[in-house]
């Protein structure tokens, strides 16, 4: 009976494809078993027997030419093999330059749409009406806007904070009605604008905006509302404010 540690390697070492160090252990456990010899000598008259057989035939030229014939739907796979990857790439690339093409399209939208509303702040900050509803308290203001715009909102507490409530007013993005409320720190002001998601055509900014023209900029959503807050104030600023608006909505 062949040994089980052996018999994996016979094959192996018959063919010439062990290392040196394991053919020199397969030669001298034969040498010492003789199952193992029986059964590489066995081995080795199969694989001679095979060889002979297959020197015996020789094919004739129609046979070659089948064979020829079969393989040449290969050579057309071969094609495909060889172009279907450059293909691929290629389009992966058209794909990747439309993405990207339509991420910049986004992109400008969103710089437009920021752009404007920064003329609205301008425009606010230069007219010597800013806000149609003049009033600090909260519960004024937010009443006046009912009937106005088609959303309702909600302001924040400032109770213990730097910002004070000037007052707001209807403005207009694409034709479409929203409030923009005018808020006041050390001097400063800031525009929130608020205006329903659907009425915009590019959709509320994908990421927070960080700045509109030469001022700094602040954008999210909620509940269907996109908000928008422009001003020249301090970063650390709006973000302050940015957070009392959010826990009020």
């Amino acid at each position: 009976m062949v040994c089980e540690n052996w018999a994996d390697k016979l094959d192996a070492y018959l063919d010439g494809e062990l290392p040196p160090a394991e053919a020199r252990a397969v030669g001298e456990h034969l040498r010492s078993c003789g199952a193992c010899a029986a059964e590489s000598l066995s081995r080795v008259q199969q694989k001679r027997a095979v060889q002979a057989a297959g020197q015996r035939f020789t094919p004739d030229p129609a046979f070659r030419a089948r064979i020829q014939k079969s393989i040449a739907p290969r050579r057309a796979s071969r094609w495909k093999v060889v172009w279907f990857p450059a293909l691929a790439g290629a389009m992966a690339l058209v794909i990747v330059g439309a993405i990207s093409l339509h991420l910049n399209r986004e992109r400008r939208g969103e710089q437009q749409l920021l752009s404007e509303l920064a003329d609205l702040h301008v425009a606010t900050l230069a007219s010597s009406n800013p806000v149609d509803v003049v009033s600090t308290d909260r519960h004024t203001v937010k009443p006046w806007f009912a009937g106005k715009i088609p959303f309702t909102f909600n302001l924040p507490e400032l109770q213990d904070s730097p910002f004070t409530l000037v007052g707001g007013k209807v403005s207009y993005l694409n034709q479409s009605p929203g409030a923009e409320l005018i808020f006041r720190v050390r001097q400063h002001q800031i525009s929130v604008f608020i205006f329903q998601e659907q009425a915009l055509a590019n959709g509320c900014a994908r990421k927070n905006a960080q700045s509109a023209r030469s001022f700094s900029a602040r954008s999210w959503s909620h509940n269907g509302l996109c908000y928008f807050m422009i001003s020249d104030v301090a970063a650390q600023d709006l973000d302050k404010l940015r957070e009392l608006v959010k826990r009020a909505g």
